[in-house]
C-alpha cells in the first residue's frame, strides 16, 4: 500500500510490503541518499529507506530554501554570531513545525531560524496551517525588505484564514508601509486601526509620528506627541517618540526646540541613544550651527558612546554649512583615523563644503578621492558638484561635470538637471540652460515645480516676461503645483509688462488655491500697483498684510512708499517712516531715497537734516545718486553751509564724488550768488582730474556780467580766463602724452 503526506511542501511517498509476516533473520537497514554539493534553492532531493525487518521503506523528497549564504548581508549580519540561530533547510522547519502541539509557539520555532529572513522561502510555509504568529513574522519579513503589498496580501490571507490580527499584526503593517515609504496609506490605515478594539500603543504612535513628520504635518505630530504625554499610562513616548520629535523641530527650522526637547529627555530620566545624539548633532549642522553642533558631539564622547560615520557626517556638513571647508576636511580625516569608512554621504558633505565656498578645484579632488577609495559616485555626487559650479561661476566646468556623469553611465534625475540648469543660470548661460531642458524633456525625465521655479524666476531676472509666462502655461498645462515663488515671479512679470490686471488676478488665484502668500507675494503685489501709480489699492493691500500677520520688511515698505510717492501722496511716506521706526523696521538706502523725495515735495527741510545725521555712520557705502539728490535738496533749500558740510563729509568718507556732484553745488552756489565759492569748486574739480564743462565757465561769466557788478566782473573773467588756460593746458598735455605713448605707436 502507499500512503501519501502532504502535510506540507516536505512531502513523504511511503511504501509498505506486502509480507504478513515479518522475515526471521537479524535485521538490518539499508539507506540511499544522494547527497548533493551545494544544492540550489528550492531543487528538491530525494532520499530512500528500506527497512527488511518489517518489510518497509520509503521514498521522500525534501526542499533546502534559501541559506544563510544566500540571504543578503543586511540581515545575515542580524544573526551571525547569535547561538540560538539555526541555518535549517525548509524541510527541516517543516519538520519541526509539525512536531509541535496546536499550543506551542510557532513563532519561536521560526524565530530561532536564519532563513526568515528570505521572503521567498514563505511561499512553502505558507502551507503549513499557520498561527497569528507565523503569520506576523511573514508579515514582518515581507514589510522589512520593503514589500508592503505582499505584506498587505499575506495580511488579508491572514483574516481570510480566521486568524484575525493584533496589536503586533498592525504595527507590523504600519512598519511595512514605512518602509516603503508609503506613509499616507500608513496613516489611512492608522484610522482604521482606531476603529477597532486594538489600543495603539507607543510603538504604533511613534510610526504614525514619523509618517507625519515626512509628510510635514508638523501640527498634528506634535498634537499626537502631546496627547502621549498626557495620557503617560496608556501610551507613554520613550526614547524613539522624543527621537522622532527632535527630527521634526529640525526639518521645520526650530532649532532651540530641538535642544528643548533633548533636556526634557534628560529631565524626565530617559537615557539618550547614539540616534538621539546623531538627531540632535544633524539639526545643528543643518543649519551651519558648527560651534553647537562640536558641544553634542563632545558632549556625546563623554557619555560614552563612540561617534559613528554618521555622527562624523554631521559634524562635518555642520563645517561645510558654515564655510569652513579646512575644518569639514579635518573631520573627514578623523573619520579613517577612528578605524571608520566614509560612505557616500559622508563624501558629499565634504564635496558641499569645497563648493559651498566655490571652491570647485578642491570639490572636484575630493570627487576622483571617493572614486579611488572605491566608492562610487551616484547622482547626488553629481548634483553637488553641479551646484558648486554654479557658485564659481566657471562655465566650462558644468559642461565637464555632465560629461563625467554620461561617461559612468549615472542617469541624471529631475534634481540633477535642476542643479545644472540653475548653475547655467547662476553663471549667465541662459541658452545653455534652455537646451538642457529641452533635452531633459526628451529624455522624458519629468520636471517638477523647482524646475519651473529656476526657469521662471532666472527669466524674470533676466527681464525675459514674455519667456517667464510661457514656461508659466507650460507648468499650468502639465498640472504642477505653483509654488510661492513661482507666483511672486509671474506677478512681477506682469507688473513689469503693464499687466496689472493679470497680477491682480494670478494674486487671488494663488489665495483661492489655498496657497498663502508670503511677504515676497505680496511685495510683488505692491511693486505691481507701485508701477502703475495705484497707491490706493497698495495701502489697501499693505493693511491686508498687517492683519494677516505677514512679517513686514523693508523691501515691501519701499514699494508702498514708491506707490505713494508716484500717487502724490508724500505726507503718507512719512507715516509710513514713522510706523517702521515703531517696529523697528530697518532703514534701507531706498526707503532713505522715498523719504528725501517726499521732503522734497513737501519742502520739508528739517527732516532731511534729521535725514542726514541718521544717514551719517553708513554715509561711506550710501550711493552716490542718494548723496547727490541731499545736495540738491539742501542747495535748493538755501541751506548752502549744510551742503558743503554734506560734500566736505562725502569727500572725507573715501567714494570719489562724480561730475554731478560738482554740477549740483556750482548749481546752488550760483543760484545763491556765492561766486568765489564757485570759482574755488571749479578749481577743485580740476585738482580731481573732473574737466569743467563749457556751460559752466559760461555760467559765472553771465553772473559776472549780470549780476557781478563793474567791481568784480573783472575779477571773475580773470580768474576764469586762468582756470580755462589752466584746463586747456592740461588737456594739450594729456594729448600728447596719449598720442607718444606704445599703445598709439601701434
Amino acid at each position: 500500500m502507499a500512503v501519501v503526506n502532504h502535510h506540507s511542501p516536505l512531502f513523504t511517498l511511503t511504501h509498505l510490503s506486502d509480507s504478513a509476516h515479518p522475515i526471521s533473520y537479524k535485521p538490518f537497514t539499508v539507506r540511499c541518499k544522494k547527497k548533493p554539493d551545494s544544492p540550489p534553492p528550492f531543487e528538491a532531493s530525494k532520499s530512500g529507506f528500506v527497512d527488511y525487518d518489517t518489510g518497509q521503506h520509503e521514498v521522500s523528497t525534501r526542499v533546502t530554501g534559501l541559506r544563510k549564504s544566500d540571504i543578503p548581508k543586511r540581515y545575515r549580519l542580524r544573526v551571525e554570531g547569535d547561538r540560538f540561530q539555526k541555518d535549517w533547510t525548509v524541510s527541516q522547519v517543516v519538520g519541526k513545525v509539525l512536531e509541535l502541539d496546536h499550543w506551542e509557539d510557532v513563532g519561536g520555532v521560526l524565530n530561532h531560524w536564519v532563513g526568515r529572513f528570505a521572503r521567498k522561502n514563505f511561499p512553502s510555509l505558507i502551507k503549513i496551517p499557520p498561527s497569528r504568529s507565523t503569520y506576523n513574522n511573514l508579515i514582518n519579513a515581507c514589510g522589512s525588505s520593503g514589500n508592503w503589498r505582499e505584506a498587505l496580501k499575506v495580511c488579508k490571507k491572514m483574516t481570510e484564514n480566521g486568524v484575525g490580527p493584533d496589536l503586533v499584526t498592525h504595527n507590523i503593517v504600519l512598519s511595512a508601509y514605512k518602509s516603503g515609504a508609503q506613509y499616507s496609506k500608513a496613516l489611512s490605515y492608522f484610522e482604521l486601526m482606531k476603529g477597532t478594539k486594538i489600543r495603539p500603543d507607543t510603538t504604533t504612535h511613534n510610526i504614525v509620528i514619523y509618517c507625519l513628520v515626512k509628510l510635514g504635518q508638523y501640527d498634528k505630530a506634535i498634537d499626537l506627541f502631546n496627547s502621549m504625554r498626557e495620557k503617560r499610562a496608556e501610551c507613554c513616548p520613550d526614547i524613539v517618540t522624543f527621537t522622532t520629535i527632535i527630527h521634526l523641530y529640525s526639518a521645520s527650522g526650530q532649532i532651540e526646540n530641538c535642544k528643548a526637547v533633548f533636556s526634557t529627555i534628560l529631565a524626565e530620566g530617559l537615557k539618550p541613544n547614539i540616534v538621539t545624539y546623531n538627531a540632535l548633532l544633524g539639526a545643528y549642522a543643518s543649519h551651519g550651527m558648527s560651534e553647537e553642533a562640536l558641544s553634542v558631539f563632545n558632549e556625546m564622547k563623554r557619555n560614552g558612546f563612540r561617534p559613528d560615520v554618521v555622527s562624523f557626517t554631521s559634524l562635518l556638513n555642520s563645517y561645510g554649512r558654515s564655510q569652513q571647508p579646512w575644518k569639514a576636511r579635518e573631520v573627514f580625516d578623523l573619520i579613517k583615523k577612528n578605524n571608520l569608512k566614509p560612505n557616500l554621504v559622508s563624501y558629499s558633505a565634504l564635496i558641499d563644503a569645497y563648493g559651498t565656498c566655490g571652491l570647485l578645484a578642491e570639490a572636484v579632488e575630493v570627487f576622483r578621492e571617493m572614486e579611488q577609495d572605491g566608492i562610487q559616485p551616484n547622482v547626488v555626487s553629481i548634483c553637488t558638484l553641479l551646484a558648486a559650479c554654479g557658485r564659481s561661476g566657471q562655465k566650462v566646468n558644468i559642461d565637464a561635470v555632465l560629461s563625467a556623469a554620461e561617461m559612468r553611465s549615472i542617469k541624471l534625475n529631475v534634481v540633477a538637471y535642476n542643479s545644472a540648469i540653475g548653475s547655467y543660470m547662476n553663471v549667465g548661460e541662459y541658452e545653455k540652460a534652455i537646451a538642457l531642458y529641452k533635452s531633459m524633456r526628451k529624455r522624458k525625465v519629468i520636471p517638477d515645480s523647482v524646475t519651473y521655479t529656476v526657469l521662471i524666476s532666472n527669466c524674470y531676472r533676466l527681464s525675459r516676461y514674455g519667456e517667464a509666462i510661457a514656461f508659466f502655461d507650460e507648468m499650468i498645462d502639465l498640472k504642477i503645483p505653483l509654488t510661492k515663488q513661482v507666483y511672486s515671479s509671474v506677478i512681477l512679470a506682469y507688473s513689469k509688462q503693464g499687466q496689472v490686471t493679470e497680477a491682480e488676478s494670478m494674486f487671488n488665484q494663488m489665495k483661492m488655491s489655498g496657497c498663502s502668500p508670503d511677504v515676497i507675494t505680496y511685495t510683488a503685489m505692491l511693486h505691481a500697483y507701485s508701477a502703475a501709480g495705484e497707491w490706493e489699492k497698495a495701502c489697501k493691500l499693505f493693511v491686508e498684510m498687517k492683519t494677516t500677520s505677514i512679517h513686514l520688511d523693508s523691501i515691501a515698505c519701499t514699494a508702498l512708499m514708491r506707490a505713494y510717492n508716484k500717487g502724490g501722496q508724500p505726507s503718507k511716506v512719512l507715516d509710513l517712516a514713522e510706523f517702521m521706526r515703531e517696529k523697528e523696521i530697518p532703514f534701507s538706502e531706498p526707503i532713505l531715497f522715498e523719504m528725501v523725495s517726499a521732503c522734497s515735495i513737501l519742502r520739508e527741510w528739517r527732516t532731511i537734516i534729521d535725514l542726514i545725521k541718521l544717514m551719517e555712520p553708513s554715509l561711506p557705502v550710501a550711493s552716490i545718486g542718494l548723496k547727490n539728490q541731499l545736495l540738491h535738496l539742501l542747495g535748493k533749500s538755501g541751506k548752502i553751509e549744510s551742503m558743503m558740510k554734506l560734500f566736505f563729509k562725502m569727500v572725507a568718507s573715501g567714494p570719489e564724488v562724480n561730475f554731478n556732484t560738482y554740477s549740483i553745488l556750482l548749481k546752488n552756489l550760483l543760484a545763491a550768488g556765492n561766486w568765489r565759492k564757485y570759482i574755488e569748486v571749479l578749481q577743485w574739480m580740476e585738482d580731481a582730474g573732473v574737466k569743467p564743462s563749457y556751460g559752466m565757465f559760461r555760467d559765472i561769466l553771465s553772473f559776472a556780467k549780470k549780476s557781478g557788478g563793474m567791481e568784480y566782473a573783472a575779477i571773475i573773467q580773470e580768474r576764469v580766463e586762468s582756470l580755462k588756460r589752466t584746463a586747456e593746458a592740461s588737456f594739450i598735455q594729456q594729448s600728447v602724452c596719449l598720442s607718444s605713448s606704445p599703445a598709439a605707436e601701434q
